[in-house]
């Protein structure tokens, strides 16, 4: 069977290959007294709040599971809107807010109506890689841009001019980012955005994590900067609901039209379930516990951080948002004999039974080097879990 060039384009998933080998050691250890400690996916171990799973409960006992609109019900789309209006201060039109069948769903309607073949998009390395795939397989080319920890991990209005060439056509950012937590400076973000709006480009930004930031200086929405710019968001992360498999979309008014034909015919809709479930989200006591549980992601992270850099995994920028530490693994590796971050994760399996990801699914600047933790479990879990490498990297 002929595969096409667009599928065999995309490369494994490594994050999933490397959760494949935890859960095989993981079997074999579950019932000694070290069962696996998994830091590698990032996922929230807080599960959707008591009215979200109620008000599912409700819409199936009522039957209301019939299509809705490829846009998404009203109800919902304005409810978006006024958390924007309410959490960041900034007036979100609902027409512009598109459902999605999750954050994955958004990016690709995005890249579909806004990408041609043979169109560049540039985007930081390292960087989340399927945001890079989606462009991909839109037959667009993902252009990697090399980041420092001195540039928190993003690009920089220079670099984005420096970088721009005959084909590009935009950027894909991410605001906080997965792997590094970091976010990019307002003030850098509208630079970037006037770079690309006076070459006739696009911005789109991954604002999935942005419910999970820790500093007011980058808490803002980059809707605030200007219409013209594409946010991909989720109810995963801040919303605790990853397997509903729901997102949203913002988008000016004039691509609102594309989008949904594009969605009608690719999706049909988001889940109705989903959808329902999901006002209450914004009811005052989901809210409520949705902030209680930001502050313990910020507990963690305090409690996480200081630690890996107590055993020479450094972490070269604190993370201000999403729930990842991005430690360089360079000295534990010399000290063990290991060759790279892949290694390093395997051997911290092996000798630790603490699964995290290695640097390789991030792109190719320097993350040979590094490695990804996730802080998403529970502080108990993340102690057990230094302390495990602390016994293994320091006896």
């Amino acid at each position: 069977m002929r595969i096409s060039q667009r599928a065999e384009r995309i490369e494994p998933f490594y994050v999933m290959e490397v959760a494949k080998a935890a859960q095989a050691l993981a079997r074999e250890v579950a019932h000694t007294d070290r069962p696996m400690i998994f830091l590698n996916i990032g996922e929230p171990d807080f599960t959707a709040p008591p009215l979200v799973q109620q008000a599912a409960q409700q819409c199936i006992a009522e039957g209301q599971t019939q299509y809705t609109q490829a846009l998404g019900v009203a109800p919902l789309r304005e409810a978006i809107s006024t958390w924007y209006k309410q959490r960041f201060g900034v007036q979100v039109p609902a027409s512009r807010i598109v459902v999605t069948a999750g954050a994955s769903a958004a990016l690709q309607l995005a890249c579909l109506a806004l990408i041609e073949a043979g169109d560049e998009i540039l985007t930081p390395d390292p960087s989340y890689p399927c945001n890079r795939h989606f462009v991909s397989a839109a037959d667009g080319t993902a252009v990697m841009v090399p980041t420092t920890a001195e540039e928190r991990f993003q690009l920089s209005a220079a670099k984005v001019e420096a970088a721009w060439g005959s084909k590009t056509r935009g950027v894909l950012l991410a605001s906080p980012s997965n792997p590094t937590g970091t976010s990019i400076d307002p003030t850098e973000l509208r630079r970037i955005h006037e770079v690309v709006s006076t070459r006739g480009g696009i911005t789109l930004i991954d604002e999935i994590y942005l419910g999970l930031s820790h500093d007011e200086a980058y808490a803002q929405t980059a809707l605030a900067i200007s219409d013209e710019i594409i946010s991909i968001n989720s109810f995963s992360k801040y919303f605790n609901m990853t397997g509903w498999r729901l997102g949203w979309l913002v988008v000016p008014e004039a691509l609102v039209p594309a989008i949904e034909r594009l969605a009608q015919n690719l999706f049909i809709c988001a889940s109705t379930v989903s959808q329902q479930a999901a006002l209450a989200c914004f009811e005052a006591d989901s809210l409520a516990l949705y902030e209680q549980r930001r502050a313990e992601f910020k507990a963690r992270r305090d409690y996480f951080i200081p630690a890996l850099n107590a055993l020479g995994l450094k972490v070269p920028v604190m993370p201000d948002g999403a729930f990842y530490a991005w430690a360089d693994c360079t000295e534990a590796c010399k000290k063990l004999g290991l060759k790279d971050s892949w290694d390093f994760a395997f051997a911290a399996m092996k000798h630790a039974h603490v699964a995290i990801t290695p640097g390789r699914d991030f792109g190719q600047a320097d993350t040979a080097r590094f490695v990804r933790f996730s802080t998403a479990n529970s502080l108990a879990e993340l102690r057990t879990a230094i302390e495990r490498l602390k016994a293994w990297l320091q006896p």
